[in-house]
């Protein structure tokens, strides 16, 4: 049987037993009762640690500041004297974290990677709306190793706005509460803004066009949605290449209404890029939660265009339940995307959710139409407002936040403050698939990648039936406000198989580099065998 074939038919299987109502896949285990901070932003870092903060103006946090690293700030909302930490390190491998030192408010802000591996963190609030933040990956437990900050490094205030790394290793920070306009950094020959009236003409009385939608297509332009619609825009020349139509129904996908979005798979030859955005809030469901209290029921649609073709148009499919408030995760499978957390009523906002979903589930763009959404297995966690999740290199995908107050709320409320940690656990890690899971054997110091590249990756693995297995590669994401910034995943062209199941069960595959930093901007990425479905632990490799 081919590769292709295995993976249809193992997509069949589950489809039938979801459909006759057999258990629910994944699993689900706590990973920290108590972190002492909301995690309403995380990025993980090649060093496999994960970079997580709130924000500076919540009052104090559960988890103390190293002795003598009290943060004095007469500018603060909320305390002018802290000696609590509003952001850590969690390292993955040890399951423990440390508590970091930041200044400003990163109070719905936005970031990412730089390709040399420092997380460039930009905007807030307050003191923190021009800021920029930089963190290093850090290498052992070095406890010097922290947050370095301008508070005036962006041209101006970045409140709710995207980023996204560029073919040139730069960001484009595009957006943010009442900015119709977008800038770069780090800063070169443009330091200044550019207008995009698109952000100007998608805003609506509720701002339903805050953390903009915003995904590098395979031409080297950017995809914008925002509210419930979407342009092509060449950020160059500052020039609409493409108008899409709305998506169906008109209703808001975007924070407050916030729905989520994810730039699927890309395969080899990259000649096409097709948008998912999933969930979200009718039409005055924002103003009528804050000021009635009436909860409306969130959205079941997902919308799918493939923003490549000649004349692209919007397929609708229903989700098994309504959800607001979720974060997509694209799976190393290359075939799986994981929805997750979020709230059946409401909106994004101070205490205006109402009944979390807390069933997953697993859509399979690749599956027959009707039947690609797969529920998985329950957490017991409400995950609403500010809630995170990102995939791990083991392929877990790590999950916490939800605070939907002004500041700490730990009881006398419906949904207190959750300083929980979780990983789920997708079924291509349960012991079932054992044989099936590759170990990559190369060494990590020789995956240095260059466009257009072949590489040899050597792996081992108890059971391969098929020599046609699958090479993923998938940058990792910042994850806020039920959208994962400059996520990105590439199915990898590769050859045949070689090797022997005796006496060691040891093979290689030759794989080829996506081509130019147009389909993978440079930088870190975590690289995996995925055979028959199953997907190895990933390794770092890099790109540029």
């Amino acid at each position: 049987m081919s590769g292709t074939s295995i993976y249809t038919a193992l997509f069949l299987l589950i489809s039938c037993l979801h459909l006759s109502g057999a258990t629910s896949g994944g699993s689900w285990s706590l990973l920290q009762p108590n972190i002492g901070i909301s995690a309403m932003h995380m990025q993980l870092l090649h060093n496999d640690r994960v970079i997580i903060f709130d924000r500076t103006d919540f009052g104090p946090s559960n988890l103390s500041l190293l002795a003598g690293n009290c943060r004095e700030d007469p500018n603060d909302q909320a305390l002018h004297h802290d000696c609590t930490a509003h952001s850590l390190e969690y390292d993955i491998t040890t399951n423990s974290f440390r508590p970091l030192n930041i200044l400003t408010d990163t109070w719905c802000s936005s970031a990412t990677v730089s390709p040399d591996g420092r997380l460039f963190q930009t905007g807030g609030f307050n003191d923190g709306e021009r800021a920029v933040r930089i963190f290093p990956t850090c290498q052992n437990h070095n406890t010097d190793c922290d947050w370095s900050e301008n508070p005036v490094a962006l041209s101006v205030r970045r409140w709710y706005a995207t980023n996204t790394i560029l073919p040139d290793g730069r960001a484009v920070i595009v957006g943010g509460r009442r900015q119709f306009n977008y800038e770069f950094y780090p800063k070169d020959s443009n330091p200044g803004v550019s207008t995009l009236a698109f952000l100007l003409q998608t805003k609506d009385p509720e701002e339903n066009n805050l953390y903009p939608f915003v995904h590098l297509n395979v031409d080297g332009n950017l995809f914008i949605f925002a509210n419930n619609r979407a342009i092509l825009f060449d950020y160059k020349t500052n020039t609409i290449v493409r108008i899409y139509p709305t998506i169906p129904g008109s209703d808001p996908r975007n924070y407050p209404s916030s729905g989520s979005s994810v730039l699927l798979p890309l395969n080899a030859t990259a000649a096409e890029a097709e948008i998912l955005v999933c969930g979200g809030a009718p039409k005055g469901s924002f103003n009528l939660a804050s000021k009635n209290a009436t909860f409306v029921k969130a959205l079941t649609t997902c919308g799918r265009i493939k923003i490549t073709d000649h004349s692209p148009t919007w397929q609708m499919e229903t989700m098994p339940v309504a959800r607001v408030m979720g974060d997509m995760v694209l799976l190393p499978t290359g075939a799986d995307v994981l929805i997750i957390n979020g709230a059946e009523a409401g909106t994004a906002g101070w205490e205006l959710g109402r009944n979390p979903v807390l069933s997953p589930v697993v859509y399979r763009p690749d599956g027959p139409s009707g039947s690609r959404f797969v529920v998985q297995r329950s957490s017991s966690v409400p995950r609403l407002y500010h809630s995170t999740a990102v995939l791990l290199r083991d392929g877990r995908v790590l999950v916490g936040g939800s605070n939907p107050h002004i500041y700490y709320n730990f009881s006398g409320v419906q949904y207190p403050t959750e300083l929980r940690l979780e990983a789920f656990s997708p079924d291509y890690l349960s012991q079932d698939s054992s044989g099936l899971r590759a170990v990559i054997v190369t060494e990590s110091s020789a995956l240095e990648l260059s466009y257009g590249k072949e590489f040899v990756l050597g792996f081992n693995v108890s059971l391969l039936r098929s020599k046609d297995v699958r090479v993923t590669m998938v940058m990792p994401a910042f994850s806020t406000h039920s959208f994962s910034m400059n996520q990105r995943l590439l199915i990898l062209g590769s050859k045949a198989v070689t090797g022997s199941s005796s006496p060691r069960s040891s093979y290689a595959v030759v794989a080829a580099a996506p081509a130019s930093a147009t389909l993978a901007p440079p930088g870190y990425y975590m690289l995996f065998v995925v055979n028959e479905g199953v997907p190895s632990e990933g390794v770092w490799v890099h790109i540029q």
